[in-house]
């Protein structure tokens, strides 16, 4: 599994790699998404 382990002080956290990075491509695309949308409304306006 690729996954970090990070310790700052007495919190301990533990990072998925792979779900992390399935979320940005996911927030990627929906910010693509979003400003195709933008320029299709100006497009069109």
């Amino acid at each position: 599994m690729d996954r970090k382990l990070i310790i700052d002080g007495n919190a301990v956290y533990e990072i998925d790699e792979k779900c992390m990075l399935r979320k940005h491509l996911e927030d990627k695309k929906e910010k693509e998404r979003t400003e195709a949308a933008e320029r299709n409304e100006r497009m069109e306006g």
